[in-house]
């Protein structure tokens, strides 16, 4: 009997037939949440076995961060509905190989019931797939745990196939074409039909290639073949990176909807978040949605009227946020392994470093030097902290329409005219508005004294402490 998220070494991994990683949209769009479901949902039913004809398991396995007896189950039925209602064409990569071309949805049905305190979800799939879903002759072996790393379908797709074909060195050579709708997950249009290989490449290709190659086991490298002056087919060379493999889990990780739940929870439709949150991470998106919520819960200077736009205003900030952190952990991780590996060395006796006097030599001037590049240190990510609140309180007056704009230009006149600040700055506000650089720091300190407080430019601890980690111990 397994145990529910018990991390198993060697667990099986998922069994994705060839005619299924190369799934082409016909009626709808394929989401990369949707696709990993699928996945989840893929993998337990091989678990269960080819005997059964309807699956079952409870829907915390499948997704997580979302409440049944709430408005969450809508999100939960929509992307069941689109498995279902979706229809695609089932075919191999590689032109001849696996058993037949099909044509059916992702799933033949999906049902919710809640027993006994727990939701169960319920599923089926088309006849003419159950036998080669199931018990699969050709397939590619797939690490659930590495797919839940990746964020864009693009990715997702790219990182199946090319693991598919990993031991052979490179994919098959398909148009262009081809590849568009089975790595974007969007069917073929008239609009799409119109769009050059180039946007193509630079939309779609070059991110996928970079994902994969930068986060799963895989390095991927794109082949272009011309047909007279122009790309006609393309395919991928794969190497094998020389790394550990990640253990799975058994069973896999559950998809994570909570973002996309707490942005619906905050006035951003669940569609539009989602794409917010495959595009630019799921830590972006944490960090965006955190302001967001102070700035909803502020009435200064009006209710915000667009929480979507202002999100998506927010999103390019805190993706060079996230990843910033993100490099400075792992900097620290290594410089915590080089620590650990010098004191191994260090721990012979250090005989000069213990001759007599010498520590007391130069102790002090030492300590004095370390407190005065500690506070250099300090000094910079104060200052560096309050120029990043600056920049955000002037995106939240940018983000409010031409009439708030307006109100409250009229408002810090009246303020400034009772703090009496010099004529000029104040005839600079009304001939050429808050954003001249002599009145906007007059704006930024009544708007933020308004919604933030008086302390709004005084950074806590660890809001230091964040900056720290972003921009190291230089001096």
């Amino acid at each position: 009997m397994r145990g529910v998220a018990a991390e198993v070494v060697g667990a099986p991994p998922l069994r994705k037939p060839v005619n299924t990683l190369a799934i082409v949209p016909k009626s709808a769009r394929i989401t990369s949440l949707g696709r990993k479901a699928y996945n989840v949902l893929l993998y337990e039913a091989q678990e269960q076995g080819l005997d059964k004809d309807v699956f079952r398991i409870p829907l915390e396995r499948v997704v997580r961060g979302v409440d049944f007896d709430s408005n969450d189950h809508a999100l939960i039925k929509k992307h069941l509905r689109a498995m279902v209602s979706t229809t695609v064409e089932w075919q191999s990569p590689t032109t001849g190989e696996g058993t037949a071309w099909n044509v059916s949805g992702l799933l033949a049905h999906a049902r919710l019931a809640k027993e006994r305190g727990q939701v169960w979800v319920e599923w089926s799939y088309a006849v003419n797939l159950k036998q080669e879903l199931l018990e699969p002759t050709v397939f590619a072996r797939l690490k659930l745990e590495v797919i839940s790393q990746l964020r864009s379908h693009a990715g997702i797709a790219l990182y199946e196939i090319c693991t598919r074909y990993k031991d052979v060195g490179r994919t098959s050579r398909q148009h262009w074409r081809w590849w568009r709708p089975v790595l974007s997950g969007q069917p073929e249009s008239e609009r799409t039909a119109k769009l050059e290989y180039r946007i193509f490449k630079r939309d779609t290709l070059k991110l996928a290639i970079a994902e994969v190659s930068s986060i799963t086991d895989l390095e991927v490298e794109l082949v272009e073949h011309k047909e007279g002056r122009f790309i006609s087919e393309i395919q991928f060379l794969i190497r094998q990176k020389l790394q550990s493999a990640l253990p799975l889990r058994h069973p896999p990780d559950a998809v994570d909807l909570s973002l996309v739940v707490r942005a619906r929870e905050l006035g951003v439709d669940e569609d539009k978040a989602e794409e917010l949150l495959l595009q630019h991470g799921a830590e972006a998106m944490r960090g965006g949605l955190g302001l967001l919520a102070q700035r909803a819960g502020s009435e200064f200077p009006g209710p915000l009227r667009d929480p979507y736009r202002y999100l998506r205003s927010l999103m390019p900030s805190e993706v060079a946020r996230a990843t910033a952190v993100a490099e400075a952990q792992k900097a620290q991780e290594e410089g915590k392994a080089r620590l650990v590996a010098g004191q191994a060395v260090l721990r012979e006796p250090a005989r000069e470093a213990n001759r007599e006097g010498e520590g007391a030599s130069r102790a002090e001037p030492r300590g004095s030097e370390g407190r005065e590049l500690q506070a250099r240190r300090q000094s910079r990510w104060a200052e560096e902290w309050i120029r990043r609140r600056r920049e955000q309180v002037a995106a939240d007056i940018a983000a409010l329409s031409a009439e708030a704009q307006a109100e409250l230009a009229a408002d810090l006149l009246v303020d400034m005219e009772a703090r009496q600040v010099h004529p000029s700055i104040r005839k600079r506000l009304q001939t050429s508005g808050w954003q001249h650089p002599l009145v906007l720091p007059e704006m930024l300190r009544y708007f933020a004294q308004g919604s933030l407080g008086d302390n709004w430019d005084q950074p806590t601890p660890q809001q230091l402490l964040q900056v720290a980690a972003e921009l190291g111990d230089a001096g």
